[in-house]
């Protein structure tokens, strides 16, 4: 289908979506919640906001046989305003609806025009497991590696966003924006080319190749970076912007001082990495081979947060050393009280609830209630946040999202009997 074109009969659907997104935007709930956002991000909140992300179980909430439309473009938006629909009706976290549909006009990718093509061997299940099969077989492959460039089409973005106009515009606030995501996953490429076994028996037997390559890939992505902001691609992320280590980028802070709507820059901006291929791997490699990488790249940026599925309980000495640093991720196998303990209150603790809980036979909710409330108890003198994400199903009954979240709500008003505006359930 016409990837660009939204055809007359389906802008019916698109516009009875978007008025009741714009009805569910003008909840005052939602003007709460970035103010809440901003407390936190600012290190001043009082009370964790809780963040739940459907993941992978979006496909069992919103299967793509239930969209109605028929071109690519439309079916794309009618997703996106379906997704806000089923989060204000399912999903009583503290996420707000916001009237704001974001056209971008370009994006960072992981691992795509590079040089080489990533290759994995499928699962025999729709949704299993995929392995690497890897594309650098011998240490002179890494020589076909490319520097990337960054992909804008000017005309295919313009045209997307004045479809989106003219269809939506007088219900909903579209917006042509910027890159809002400077996420950085270096070893994610490394493992994409290499393979994850591969790649731990490098750091042992050849530790020199290692960092040639991881050199060449933070210049790569260094040069991404430098084209943004040459072409004028960067768009602020201080918004509903999911921050990729956890939480939301609401912010007061940002954009830095002496800001330019004309020409934003990098310091006006969140940024994150994390190297999560890295797990069984020890502080002091991690520190050799990634993290030292990372600090440079995020060393611009106004803002920043770290990490993401990985323990990072015994890194985090040299994590706290990235500039800028306001976020750090505590994954569900992490020490929390001992993290706490590093962390304190200077950085955000963006705890990972475990997500296993959705996908049991059985919603346990006296067991969810129990796990939260000891895992809360250790962070209590740190700033939490609560994010679930990874939920890779729910077992194909969405209400489990619902009740997961009350649960939160109720284990907090025992904590923090006071709550702060669009916290309270």
């Amino acid at each position: 289908m016409d990837t660009l074109h939204i055809d007359p009969q389906d802008r019916p659907v698109l516009t009875g979506l978007a008025r009741q997104v714009a009805e569910a935007a003008a909840d005052p709930i939602n003007k709460a919640k970035r103010d809440l956002w901003r407390r936190h991000n600012a290190l001043r909140g009082s009370r964790p906001p809780v963040f739940v992300h459907p993941d992978g179980a979006w496909v069992e909430l919103l299967p793509p046989e239930q969209l109605v439309c028929q071109t690519d473009w439309a079916r794309h938006l009618e997703y996106c305003l379906r997704q806000r629909l089923i989060r204000a009706r399912l999903i009583p976290d503290d996420v707000p609806i916001e009237k704001t549909l974001a056209i971008e006009k370009s994006a960072i990718e992981i691992n795509r025009g590079w040089g080489l093509v990533p290759e994995r061997i499928a699962s025999s299940s729709s949704r299993g497991a995929w392995h690497y099969a890897p594309v650098v077989k011998e240490l002179d492959d890494w020589k076909k590696l490319q520097k990337p460039r960054l992909e804008y089409d000017e005309a295919l973005t313009r045209a997307r966003f004045e479809q989106t106009r003219d269809c939506l515009g007088h219900i909903l606030d579209v917006a042509l924006t910027g890159i809002r995501n400077f996420s950085f996953h270096m070893m994610h490429l490394y493992c994409d080319l290499r393979g994850l076994n591969e790649m731990m028996l490098d750091l042992v037997l050849e530790p020199d190749c290692v960092h040639d390559v991881m050199a060449f890939i933070a210049d790569g992505f260094q040069g991404l970076l430098d084209q943004a902001v040459s072409l004028n691609l960067i768009g602020l992320n201080n918004n509903d912007q999911f921050h990729y280590t956890g939480g939301l980028g609401y912010s007061d802070e940002l954009p830095a001082p002496g800001f330019d709507p004309e020409r934003i820059r990098l310091c006006d901006v969140w940024g994150a990495a994390e190297a999560q291929e890295f797990a069984g791997v020890s502080p002091e490699m991690h520190e050799e081979f990634v993290l030292s990488y990372e600090r440079k790249l995020l060393a611009p940026f106004g803002l920043n947060g770290y990490g993401c599925c990985d323990d990072l309980t015994r890194k985090l000495p040299g994590v706290l050393q990235i500039p800028n640093l306001r976020r750090v991720s505590v994954s569900p196998w992490a020490n929390v009280a001992r993290c706490a303990e590093q962390l304190g209150k200077r950085v955000i603790m963006s705890w990972k609830a475990q997500p296993a809980y959705l996908a049991h036979d059985v919603f346990d909710e006296a067991l969810v209630e129990q796990f939260l409330e000891t895992e809360l108890l250790k962070g209590r003198d740190s700033i939490m946040e609560i994010v679930l994400r990874d939920t890779h199903t729910c077992r194909m009954q969405p209400e489990r999202f619902t009740r997961f979240t009350l649960l939160c709500r109720k284990v907090l008003d025992r904590m923090y009997p006071q709550p702060e505006g669009g916290q309270s359930s």
